[in-house]
């Protein structure tokens, strides 16, 4: 789907969403700094606080100088924090014969032979393969309503729950069953997890899949599942020889 095509519907955050991002966030930064800088004198008393230097600072300044740039600082935290917001936004195209997943600049295309469920758990949208491994498990803020409505106009399977969900384990470490090497990737998306480097963990659960394991996440828990392996075709037998 490199190019949207007639009758392809977009879900996404939309405008209003851009809006509460660009502008909402630095101005609530602003309004978050110019309260710490007129508490700065008692933030400062704090020892368990960090930057209490700053502060301290801030409450020694008059004030035409400490709340423009207490404010200041703040705001553009916040315009920092809607860029990486922005950047990770989720935008969904849904045609009659492909979808794509859009975010962080990079899309990527799955054709609808390839989808035999389509799914909302909890906040990811998620596209089952024919073989019960995961094609994509993408988190966002996405309306599921509005998905679902997507998905079903344009015909694709959709599904009210996950059809493997009594299949999965709660991962401990050195928990038997699980191929090998997959110990060691669920360790570290369990350390991206607690970092919250996204990016990160979805790498991993990639490196997951590979190995035939799908891991969804609830309560800041793993959990996970085998993929059966894909049921090999019989050989033919040789013709003898004539």
């Amino acid at each position: 789907m490199a190019d949207r095509e007639p009758g392809d519907v977009v879900v996404d955050g939309g405008v209003g969403e851009l809006v509460v991002m660009w502008a909402g966030f630095p101005l609530l930064g602003a309004g978050l700094g110019a309260g710490l800088t007129a508490l700065s004198g008692w933030i400062a008393g704090l020892a368990w606080f960090p930057f209490q230097d700053v502060f301290a600072l801030l409450d020694r300044w008059p004030d035409q100088r400490s709340y423009p740039l207490g404010a200041g600082v703040a705001a553009v935290a916040g315009l920092a924090l809607a860029v990486v917001g922005v950047r990770e936004r989720l935008r969904v195209t849904v045609g009659r014969r492909s979808v794509r997943l859009h975010r962080d600049g990079h899309g990527r295309d799955i054709a609808r032979t390839e989808v035999a469920g389509v799914f909302v758990d909890g906040k990811a949208l998620v596209l089952l393969d024919r073989a019960g491994g995961e094609l994509a498990r993408e988190r966002s803020d996405l309306n599921a309503g509005r998905l679902r409505e997507a998905f079903t106009g344009q015909g694709w399977p959709w599904v009210d729950q996950d059809p493997h969900r009594d299949a999965y384990r709660r991962w401990v470490p050195e928990l038997p069953g699980l191929p090998a090497g997959a110990d060691a990737l669920l360790r570290a998306r369990e350390r991206a997890l607690k970092d919250s480097r996204d990016a990160e963990v979805r790498e991993l659960h990639g490196e997951l899949a590979r190995l035939g394991v799908v891991v969804r996440d609830k309560e800041s828990r793993q959990y996970w599942r085998l993929v059966p392996p894909p049921t090999p075709h019989p050989t033919p037998p040789t013709p003898p020889p004539r």
